[in-house]
């Protein structure tokens, strides 16, 4: 398995896992330009620490939960562009009815960043130190843009 990006909490680091059952393949090395750079291997250290320490998968799971409860409404209206809510933790996608572009803007002018999936569906992925208040006020947004 492969990981990259918030291994090093923002550093650039990328990273191999390779299963005991491998055998001898587990214990070989690879020799690389940036490989076993000090400060990303202390800033990887850092971050995995702290995700631990705070328990950051167990919350992404929970906040998670809590956003898509106050967003899975939206494909049950009537009047909605919203065909589905669905979402592994904080990683929610939304999927529209219509060409998600106008919408992401203006999400943006309502102070709400998030990205598409495709051409049809709002792709949101908040950092797993959100609190329920900036869920509250990103829901509203949401809501507010995607029922006009």
């Amino acid at each position: 398995m492969t990981l990259a990006k918030s291994l090093a909490g923002g550093v650039p680091m990328g990273a191999v896992l390779i299963d005991q059952k491998f055998g001898e393949l587990g214990k070989s090395t690879h020799g690389s330009t940036f490989g076993g750079n000090p400060l990303a291997c202390a800033a990887a250290i850092a971050a995995i620490e702290y995700m631990q320490d705070y328990q950051l998968a167990d919350r992404a799971a929970e906040m998670g939960e809590y956003f898509m409860d106050k967003l899975r409404p939206l494909a049950e209206r009537e009047k909605t562009v919203v065909r589905e809510v669905r979402g592994r933790g904080l990683i929610i996608g939304l999927e529209l009815k219509q060409k998600v572009v106008p919408y992401l803007r203006a999400l943006m002018e309502r102070g709400v960043l998030a990205l598409p999936a495709g051409p049809n569906v709002l792709r949101l992925l908040p950092p797993l130190v959100i609190e329920r208040d900036q869920i509250d006020f990103a829901a509203a947004q949401i809501e507010a843009v995607l029922t006009q």
